[in-house]
Formats: C-alpha cells, sequence, structure tokens
C-alpha cells in the first residue's frame, strides 16, 4: 500500500497545505482513508509523518478540513513553531500520528482521569532516518507516554519504523531504555517544557512520567481505534471535526466524498509557489532551570 502527497500554497505560509492521494491516484483523508494497520496479525501500524526529526514548524493533520490535509497549526494569526528548550533543537523524533485513531474528548481515560484531546494520537518515531513530512511509514509500537496537556488527554506512543536498521533490536520499552540510554527521559524532559517559552505552566503526566510498555500501548492504541469507529460510523457527535472520506464511508453517507468533490478541494487552494522563509527567531534557544 502506497501514498502520495501533493502540495499546495507557498511553504512556511498560512497557504501551504499537503494532500495525500492513494496508489489509484485519488485524493484521500490521512485521518480516516489511511488504514490503521500495516499489519494486524504483527500489530504493525502506519504513522503519517507530520513533522521530520530536526525541524520546528507545528505541522498537522488538519482534522477540521475537508480531506485534513497536513497544514501548520496557527496561534493568534501567525505560523505556530516550536520553541528550542536547551538542550533540545525542534522535535527529537519523527513525530506524526497513526490514522483511523481518535481521542474522544467525550471520553475520561480511567488512568488519567482527562478526557481525550480530540485528534489522532500522536506518535514519536525513534528510528535513525529522518523522514519526509507527510511520509506514511510502518511503525512497530514499543511503549507509551501519558501527557496531561492543559487538562486534555494526549498519549504519546513511542515507536521505530519497521524498515530501521535497529528495528529487530527494539522490541519494548524496556529495549529504548538499554539501546538508546537517555532518550526516554529527554523525551519527557521535551513534552514537559516545550510550552514553556510560550508563558504556559510545564505539562504533567499519569503514571508518575513512566512509559507503560508495548501491550499497554496497543491496547491505548485500539481503544482510540474503536472511538474513530463510532465516529466514522455517526455514533459519536464529531463535532467541528470533518470526518468526509474517499474510501471508508459508504455511497449513500453524509461522509462520503465524491472524487469530483475530492478534486474540487485541492482546486480551492493555490497551486504550490515559493518558499516563504522561515524566521530567525525560529532558532532562538531558551535556558530553563530545571524544577
Amino acid at each position: 500500500m502506497s501514498f502520495t502527497v501533493e502540495e499546495r500554497g507557498n511553504p512556511n505560509s498560512l497557504s501551504y497545505r499537503l494532500f495525500f492521494k492513494n496508489a489509484e491516484g485519488k485524493y484521500i483523508s490521512p485521518f480516516h482513508d489511511i488504514p490503521i494497520y500495516a499489519d494486524e496479525s504483527q500489530n504493525i501500524f502506519h504513522m503519517v509523518v507530520e513533522v521530520p526529526r530536526w525541524t520546528n514548524a507545528k505541522m498537522e493533520i488538519a482534522t477540521k478540513d475537508l480531506l485534513n490535509p497536513i497544514k501548520q497549526d496557527v496561534k493568534k494569526g501567525k505560523l505556530r513553531y516550536v520553541a528550542n528548550v536547551f538542550p533540545h533543537k525542534g522535535y527529537i523524533w519523527n513525530y506524526g500520528a497513526i490514522p483511523q485513531t481518535w481521542e474522544d474528548p467525550a471520553h475520561k481515560d480511567e488512568d488519567t482521569d482527562c478526557c481525550g484531546d480530540n485528534d489522532p494520537i500522536d506518535v514519536c518515531e525513534i528510528g535513525s532516518k529522518v523522514c519526509s513530512r507527510g511520509e506514511v511509514i510502518k511503525v512497530k509500537v514499543l511503549g507509551i507516554l501519558a501527557m496531561i496537556d492543559e487538562g486534555e488527554t494526549d498519549w504519546k506512543v513511542i515507536a521505530i519504523n519497521v524498515e530501521d536498521p535497529e528495528a529487530n533490536n527494539f522490541n519494548n520499552i524496556s529495549d529504548v531504555q538499554r539501546l538508546k540510554p537517555g532518550y526516554l527521559e529527554a523525551t519527557v524532559d521535551w513534552f514537559k517544557r516545550y510550552k514553556v517559552p510560550d508563558g504556559k505552566p510545564e505539562n504533567r503526566f499519569a503514571f508518575n512520567e513512566e512509559f507503560k510498555d508495548k501491550d499497554f500501548a496497543i491496547q491505548v492504541i485500539k481503544s482510540t481505534h474503536n472511538f474513530w469507529k463510532a465516529l466514522i460510523s455517526q455514533q459519536t457527535n464529531a463535532g467541528e471535526l470533518n470526518c468526509k472520506n474517499t474510501c471508508v464511508s459508504a455511497s449513500d453517507s453524509s461522509y462520503c466524498c465524491s472524487a469530483d468533490e475530492a478534486k474540487a478541494a485541492v482546486g480551492e487552494t493555490c497551486p504550490c509557489g515559493k518558499e516563504e522563509p522561515i524566521p530567525s527567531s525560529v532558532d532562538t534557544w531558551f535556558y530553563y532551570e530545571r524544577k
């Protein structure tokens, strides 16, 4: 199963969008149309890469837009970049989401005592390759971190690309501790403090900041897949989410998006143009005392 992307608008601008196509060249939603599993029998999942490692632009699947293209998050009318909190530079993993998952904001998680953040479940891919924005990779799940972000449950799955040269050595979270010492501690530190430069408090975590293992992670992913199933079958209120898709819903469903409608939606955006410069302030390093 292969996927391609089509850039529209000017990179590093408010107009930039990244649309997805399947192997037949049909426009699809990366939220709804890409299958959760690459190999269900082996618990291998698809991951949509939103942010390549070392970069700062906060790119994400636009869950409220038709076809859910990747676009840059905007705050107060300005493009959002994550701050570099020393010693980190940009995102310290390839960052993205597992398709066909949804953290339901109406569901209070018994482990975190908070409701879901209304997004697909997040993934930190720890392999050696820097992925491309919009790349769809197959990942092996290793564990999970339960972050509480401004009162919402925001799970962070730790995974490795199955094509990574070291993938066979990683089968659970303990392997990350052993083979990449310091990486998990740095991950907690990154998530704890990345919003501090914006004047926000440090993020909190359930389980005393401990990572849960592979089996626990897979159960969490499966539960978010069930929430997505309820969403796409209209058993749950979608709120502002755009659930239109080109491959999953039946033709008589209001969520079914025809090929013509999809093509028209892409056509309404500007063709890919000149890249805008990234502000030099994005490279600033911030220093804080660890509490």
